[in-house]
């Protein structure tokens, strides 16, 4: 066996296992060995799956007899504990409530890995439900695994909810995960934990066997340590599902290969814009980090338009309608994806906040569940309170925001600052207040959205945040992609 280098990517997995050097399971020995060495200060993976050599096996079998299945044949995949898996494994969203009760198949993007000859390496810790059980919680926390940590600094959040899974590839204790985000859970640890994270065009990804916050704002996508290996992990996940409604609209607009659009010179003649009100100046390391990110774009040949204005942006950042839809949705969504659960003890929100009363001790020992009893005195989805508050959410964050900028200005993308990691706190959670991010916006209209990491203050990261229009993932990759080769920034934890 060739030693598996550190920080290796797909690629180099790829190949090493068609030279024959390594094999499917020695690659899987491997990151169970990290797993082993570092999950106990990390708290990022909830689960191995107990069949993961067995299925390495297999797959090494079937490369012999009748060659490679797919792009990701033999490669390690993390998936976030919300994403369903019809095998031994659970998917708990961290919850005590769902602990044992395992799901009866494949959510569709766990399929497609499986279609991709991906290995499903296990779960990966979040926030509980998400982040959307309290108001005052702390970004990595749940009853199951524990407080998830940031590789940089034990002591630092990992943002969330999509924590455990960012934490394991900056980590390395596996190449490559998936998230899930309704606002900012990709976005914000990706750039916590120094790691790519797309944040797909909703629709783009199926969420179907996914456990559920909103329809209108929920998607799954993928984390690497480089930009080339997010894209080739997101064309493993895409496709229509009849299963998800949404996903009708990515008929024409998806791809099985984004690796097509990585090119070192995919800066030149990109038109990005910088709206500096209300994205800059909650954090002057973080808006450092950008400008210097705008220097070396400039320098590979992008017309960068600073400032540029989203005009709705102060009414997004005021506006209830937004919160007002998760919370609708969240009650009707979840009671959906529950129903479809066959062994579940658990039918409703209802049931939920029962359990969590019941066990109170385990559950609540740090914070409560406002959000799950403010969801759960919401009426159904035909309230026109409801109906109100989408078509608000929608004229904002589109036709009088991301749209009408990139309109104005002919833009391709547009750039801020990513979240930078504070202090984890169990006892008053995370901090508030802190500045808006790009990631709402980008969250309230569906659109897309990639972080890369774009520097360090004090050996933390910083991350910066590219925002598209609809079923731009191609143009965010070839943006990213060069700005990464060209800066080469990413540095590993000490951890690692």
């Amino acid at each position: 066996m060739a030693p598996i280098p550190t920080d290796a990517g797909v690629q180099q997995l790829r190949e090493l296992m068609v030279s024959g050097d390594v094999t499917a399971v020695e690659i899987a020995e491997h990151y169970i060995a990290r797993i082993n060495a570092l999950n106990a200060q990390l708290n990022c993976v909830i689960e191995v799956n107990p069949d993961v050599l067995d299925i390495a096996t297999g797959l090494d079998r079937e490369r012999t007899e009748t060659g490679a299945r797919g792009s990701l044949h033999g490669i390690p995949v993390l998936l976030k504990d919300n994403i369903d898996t019809g095998d031994r494994q659970g998917t708990t969203a961290g919850s005590l409530a769902l602990a044992g009760v395992r799901p009866v198949e494949d959510a569709f993007v766990t399929a497609g890995l499986r279609q991709a000859g991906a290995v499903i390496l296990g779960k990966a810790n979040l926030s509980e439900w998400a982040n959307f059980r309290s108001t005052r919680s702390s970004s990595g926390w749940s009853a199951l695994g524990g407080q998830c940590r940031n590789p940089y600094d034990l002591d630092r959040t990992p943002c969330g909810s999509s924590s455990g899974s960012a934490a394991a590839v900056a980590a390395d204790l596996v190449p490559v995960s998936l998230g899930t985000e309704t606002d900012g859970s990709i976005l914000c640890p990706g750039s916590a934990c120094s790691v790519v994270g797309i944040k797909p065009t909703v629709g783009l990804t199926s969420r179907s066997g996914v456990i559920p916050i909103s329809h209108t704002q929920d998607t799954v996508g993928p984390f690497g340590r480089t930009v080339a290996d997010a894209a080739f992990l997101l064309g493993a996940i895409t496709g229509v599902d009849a299963g998800d409604p949404a996903t009708d609209a990515s008929d024409g607009h998806s791809y099985r290969d984004y690796a097509q659009f990585l090119n070192q010179d995919g800066l030149r003649g990109a038109r990005i814009g910088v709206p500096r009100e209300t994205f800059f100046g909650a954090n002057a390391e973080a808006d450092a980090a950008v400008e210097r990110a705008i220097e070396v774009m400039r320098e590979r040949g992008a017309e960068i338009i600073d400032p540029v204005v989203i005009p709705s942006a102060e009414r997004v950042r005021q506006s209830e309608a937004g919160f007002t839809v998760l919370l609708y949705e969240f009650k009707a969504d979840l009671a959906g994806y529950l129903a479809a659960r066959p062994n579940c003890p658990f039918r409703t929100l209802a049931d939920l906040i029962q359990f969590n009363e019941e066990h109170a001790a385990e559950e609540m020992h740090y914070f409560g569940q406002e959000l799950f009893l403010m969801a759960e005195e919401k009426g159904p989805l035909t309230d026109p309170a409801y109906l109100e508050a989408l078509a608000e959410s929608r004229r904002l964050s589109r036709a009088e925001g991301i749209d009408a900028v990139m309109d104005e200005h002919r833009l391709d993308a547009l750039i801020g600052p990513g979240a930078f990691p504070w202090p984890i706190d169990l006892e008053d959670g995370d901090p508030h207040g802190g500045g808006a991010s790009l990631s709402t916006p980008a969250a309230m209209a569906g659109y897309p959205a990639i972080t890369v990491p774009a520097g360090y203050a004090g050996g933390l990261p910083l991350g910066m945040i590219l925002v598209g229009r609809a079923f731009s993932e191609p143009s965010l990759i070839r943006i990213a992609h060069a700005f990464e080769r060209a800066a080469q920034i990413r540095q590993r934890p000490p951890i690692a």
